[in-house]
């Protein structure tokens, strides 16, 4: 998924990309509100918005958005605790409303549930995407519908992208806390994989494994 962020704090820039890009997401950073606003048309699945920066402000640059997306989530992260400015965010149609100062924590769950939310479909590449809505991974024009564990262990994958998932994480996320044995775990890798043609699910060693997109 491709992230517009404007924030005009460089410190607090860097560390919400690096957040999100650890988390599998693509994302494009600005500190200027121009910028911004020349490349919201480059096809984005989220924006997250700034309200006070240079030479564009962020609902104005909320508002053009809403012109070409009807849908895709906008999330403003603002100091401004004035009640008009929350309201005026919300009438030109951002989806949520952080003050700041916030965890970032926060607004990484705020990405990932209204992503999940309004994009079904999830991109691996340009022949391999999964579909949400209806537990099916399309690969090379063809379709395989997931199993209850096979959905919860890509939903555990693709929460955690390019991030180690130890055996245990496994075992309690997708066995929602029951025992699964060590090859229980493996079957389900293999039968995972098998699905995606043994692409993206990496083994590290002695530890787990790490499910890897671009």
């Amino acid at each position: 998924m491709n992230i517009l962020l404007l924030e005009d704090n460089k410190k607090l820039n860097q560390t919400i990309s690096k957040r999100l890009k650890l988390k599998g997401y693509k994302v494009d950073s600005y500190e200027d509100g121009n910028e911004a606003y020349n490349n919201i048309t480059e096809g984005f699945s989220c924006f997250i918005l700034d309200i006070n920066v240079p030479n564009i402000d962020g609902i104005k640059i909320l508002k053009k958005i809403r012109e070409f997306y009807d849908e895709v989530p906008v999330i403003i992260i603002s100091a401004s605790i004035e009640l008009e400015v929350i309201k005026e965010s919300y009438k030109f149609g951002c989806s949520d409303y952080l003050k700041k100062p916030f965890f970032i924590d926060e607004l990484e769950i705020k990405v990932e549930r209204l992503c999940k939310i309004k994009n079904d479909l999830i991109y691996f590449d340009e022949n391999c995407y999964f579909d949400y809505k209806s537990s099916v991974v399309y690969l090379n024009n063809e379709q395989q519908r997931l199993t209850k564990k096979e959905r919860l262990l890509m939903n555990l994958f693709l929460t955690k992208r390019n991030q180690v998932l130890s055996y245990d994480t496994i075992q309690n996320y997708v066995w929602e806390g029951s025992f699964a044995s060590l090859e229980s775990i493996r079957s389900l890798i293999r039968r995972l994989r098998k699905v995606l043609s043994n692409k993206y699910i990496e083994t590290v060693v002695d530890t787990g494994y790490i499910f890897k997109t671009t």
